[in-house]
C-alpha cells in the first residue's frame, strides 16, 4: 500500500521515508543519515555521518557510527557497539545513539540539556535539531555540536505534499538500496566544536539525507551544493549509481534543484539524463525534460577523503568524498537561462567500484 506524506504542523516538510526502516530488517540490514552543514564564512563544511548496521544485534559487525568530515575534509570515526543503545521514529526523522553515558533509562530522544549533561559519546537528531559528542583518541579531545534547523526545502515544490526521492516504486522493496533527500536546504544555528576551536553560526546552509537496505549500490557518484555564490535561495542534489532492482541491476541518476519555491526533477520517469564521471576530479551531468535542460559541471584539484560505508563486511572505506569541490550550474527553460550559479563548497563525491575509467552513460 502506498502512503502519501502529509506534513505534521511540529515536522515542517517532512518527507516520506523519514522514519526509520528497521522494521524491515535482516542480518545485514543497515540505515544511515547524512547532515551537511556549510560555513561560508570560513569556507568550510562539516558532514556528520550517523549508521546503525545489523539492529538485531546477530553479527560481529553490529552497531552503530559516526562519521565526520571536518575542516579541510579531515576525519574522525567512532563506533557504539551497543545496538540496545539506538532509538529511532518509524513515523519521523527521530534517531540517536548514546555510547559513553551513565543513563541506565531505555534511549529516547533528550532535552539539549539532558544530553549535554549526561552523553558524553553519542548523538541525536531530528528534522529541526543536530546534536552530538564524540571523542578523539589522536587529540584527547571531544568534538560536540547543536544546532537547530529551519527546514526551507524539503524534496519537492514549496507548499505542496513532499515527493519521494525515487519515486513512488520506492514504497516497495525492490529497490537496494533505499534513498531520500530529508531537507534540500535549511538555515542552521547553534555552535560545533572541533579540534578545540567553537565554530558559531547562524542561518547556515544545511542539508539532509537518508540511505537503507541491505547493500550500498555497487557504485555511485553524487553533486550536492546549497552554498552558491550570490545565490542564497539555491539548492541541488544530483546522484546515479548501479542499483539492484529485484533479480537485475540498472543505471540511473536523477537531478533535483530547488529554487525560489520551485522544484525543478529530472528523473529516469520523467527526463533524459546522461553523465561523464571521472575516477577522481571531475563530474559532468547533463539531463532535458519536455521543458528544462540543466547541465552541471563539479571539479577538484583536492586529493578528497576517504569514508566508511555500509557492506556485508561492516563498515569500509568505500567512498571519496570533497566538501570543498568547484561546481558549475546552468538550468535553461526552452533554450533561455533561468539559473546561472557557481560555487566553491559543493560536495563531489565517487563510491563503489570499479573506477579504472571514466564512467560515461
Amino acid at each position: 500500500m502506498i502512503e502519501l506524506c502529509f506534513r505534521p504542523h511540529n515536522e515542517p516538510l517532512q518527507t516520506p521515508h523519514s522514519g526509520y526502516h528497521g522494521h524491515q530488517i535482516n542480518s545485514q540490514y543497515f540505515e544511515g543519515w547524512y547532515f551537511r552543514l556549510t560555513l561560508p564564512d570560513v569556507k568550510q563544511t562539516f558532514a556528520l555521518m550517523y549508521s546503525i548496521e545489523d539492529p538485531l544485534g546477530n553479527q560481529p559487525n553490529s552497531g552503530g557510527a559516526i562519521q565526520i568530515l571536518g575542516i579541510d575534509e579531515a576525519y574522525l570515526c567512532r563506533t557504539f557497539s551497543n545496538v540496545e543503545q539506538f532509538f529511532a521514529d518509524r513515523n519521523s526523522l527521530k534517531i540517536g545513539h548514546w555510547g559513553k553515558t551513565n543513563l541506565t533509562i531505555k534511549p529516547r530522544l533528550l532535552t539539549t540539556t539532558e544530553f549535554d549533561r549526561f552523553i558524553k559519546e553519542g548523538y541525536q537528531a531530528t528534522a529541526t535539531l543536530n546534536q552530538g559528542s564524540i571523542y578523539d583518541p589522536v587529540r584527547n579531545e571531544y568534538c560536540r555540536w547543536e544546532y537547530q534547523i529551519k527546514p526551507i526545502y524539503g524534496w519537492g515544490n514549496s507548499q505542496q505534499l513532499q515527493q519521494s526521492t525515487a519515486g513512488l516504486l520506492s514504497y516497495l522493496p525492490i529497490f537496494e538500496p533505499g534513498w531520500q533527500i530529508t531537507m534540500a536546504h535549511g538555515l542552521a544555528t547553534g555552535w560545533l566544536e572541533w579540534q578545540g576551536k567553537r565554530y558559531q553560526f547562524t542561518n547556515a546552509p544545511a542539508y539532509s539525507e537518508k540511505n537503507w537496505g541491505s547493500s550500498f549500490p555497487q557504485k555511485w557518484f553524487w553533486l550536492n551544493c546549497n552554498s552558491f555564490n550570490k545565490q542564497p535561495d539555491l539548492a541541488l542534489t544530483a546522484g546515479g549509481g548501479i542499483r539492484q532492482v529485484l533479480w537485475w541491476q540498472e543505471e540511473v541518476a536523477l537531478v533535483g534543484i530547488h529554487h525560489q519555491g520551485k522544484f525543478y526533477e529530472f528523473a529516469p520517469w520523467n527526463s533524459q539524463v546522461n553523465w561523464q564521471i571521472e575516477p577522481w576530479g571531475k563530474w559532468q551531468m547533463q539531463a532535458t525534460s519536455s521543458q528544462f535542460r540543466v547541465t552541471l559541471t563539479g571539479e577538484t584539484d583536492l586529493l578528497g577523503t576517504y569514508v566508511r560505508t555500509p557492506t556485508a563486511k561492516g563498515l569500509v572505506f568505500n567512498c571519496r568524498d570533497t566538501t570543498k569541490g568547484k561546481l558549475n550550474l546552468e538550468l535553461r527553460d526552452n533554450g533561455k537561462v533561468i539559473i546561472e550559479a557557481d560555487s566553491n563548497l559543493a560536495g563531489l563525491e565517487v563510491g563503489g567500484a570499479p573506477w579504472d575509467k571514466a564512467w560515461i552513460f
